[in-house]
């Protein structure tokens, strides 16, 4: 696959919405990080953390804010927020492989599934009956769509991703490769001696658009009412999201992240790595919540903000002799109330 054709500095100002400082016929051939862009590639400045390499860079152009402006080498585009033009401008040099228009053999696509216009099949992909593509989803070579799928406009499905019976996928979304979207969720009910009897999981799972689903992540179907996921989620890689839980619209959850049956996240929120949700009771966070990782949030959050937990690491043999005197809080504690007690006479009552 060839790469990219070059694209002039003055139809990127255009994409991003940017004020073009320079010349804008330079052509730009790809993407490069600012302290090592060369020549022909296009950059940006987003963090002060890099502003250093700002008057170094070799890159063609640089997408910045307006007060690096002057420190700038060569070619700029001012931007309020760099990050985000860069992304819009990323899309022109994507070069991610494209399967032909067509179903390709032995691919197996059952009589009773619609296919829309501009629909790719990959080989040993199965399509199961009454399913829905829509125009221009692409479906990779070993995927799977089960029966009764709807899968939205220009969706793609990568190699070997399994959509369970009766999922429904938004347009524009991206399922990456061993995600399973769809599954049973993890529901039993216990006897009198203990044994475990399934409940049927009767629901779905919805995606809306613009849904992005990293590899091995695992999307469990609904016990009877559908798992949902809301318009411009991202989800990252190996992340479990139980049944019943319902993701608000641009959210986004980053790896490893678990999150119990019936958990509900508003919208505009960030789940850091390895963050667990399970409590007692259902889980609840509100819109605009940021949890940092590895933090277990074990109750609801009920207003905007920051949230962290967990123990942060230290030197061995420093965090093991953290860890023994953990164990033995309550009991200085109580200590320290006994001492309060005695010199302060005032708290004899407490």
């Amino acid at each position: 696959m060839g790469r990219p054709a070059p694209v002039k500095l003055a139809e990127i100002a255009v994409l991003v919405d940017a004020e073009l400082v320079g010349d804008g016929g330079t052509k730009i051939t790809g993407l490069g990080p600012i302290e090592t862009a060369a020549r022909g590639e296009l950059t940006h400045l987003s963090s002060r953390t890099y502003r250093k390499y700002l008057v170094h860079t070799s890159a063609s152009a640089v997408i910045l804010q307006v007060n690096d402006l002057a420190s700038c080498p060569t070619n700029a585009l001012v931007v309020e927020n760099p990050y985000h033009a860069f992304a819009v401008a990323s899309m022109l040099f994507e070069k991610r492989p494209r399967l032909p228009v067509g179903i390709q053999e032995p691919a197996s696509v059952d009589g009773s599934a619609t296919l829309g216009e501009g629909v790719r099949i990959g080989a040993f992909a199965r399509i199961e009956s009454e399913a829905i593509l829509a125009d221009g989803v692409e479906v990779g070579s070993g995927a799977y769509v089960g029966e009764g799928c709807v899968i939205g406009t220009d969706t793609v499905v990568m190699p070997r991703a399994v959509l369970y019976h009766r999922v429904r996928v938004g347009a524009r979304c991206m399922i990456h490769s061993g995600a399973v979207i769809g599954a049973d969720g993890f529901g039993f009910a216990p006897d009198v001696k203990g044994h475990l009897q399934p409940i049927a999981q009767i629901g779905g799972v919805r995606l809306g658009d613009d849904v992005s689903v990293g590899s091995c992540t695992t999307i469990d179907r609904g016990t009877i009412e559908d798992t949902v996921v809301g318009d411009g989620v991202k989800i990252d890689n190996q992340v479990q999201i139980g049944h019943n839980c319902q993701i608000g619209d641009h959210t986004v959850i980053c790896g490893c992240v678990g999150m119990v049956g019936s958990t509900v996240i508003g919208r505009n929120c960030m789940i850091g790595g390895a963050v667990g949700m399970a409590g007692d009771g259902p889980i609840r966070l509100t819109d605009g919540v940021m949890v940092s990782a590895m933090t277990h949030v074990s109750r609801s959050i009920e207003e905007p903000g920051l949230y962290s937990g967990g123990v942060l690491h230290d030197k061995s043999a420093r965090w093991k002799r953290n860890a023994l005197r953990f164990g033995e809080i309550d009991q200085l504690a109580k200590r320290l109330a006994r001492l309060e007690k005695k010199t302060d006479p005032g708290r004899q009552n407490d």
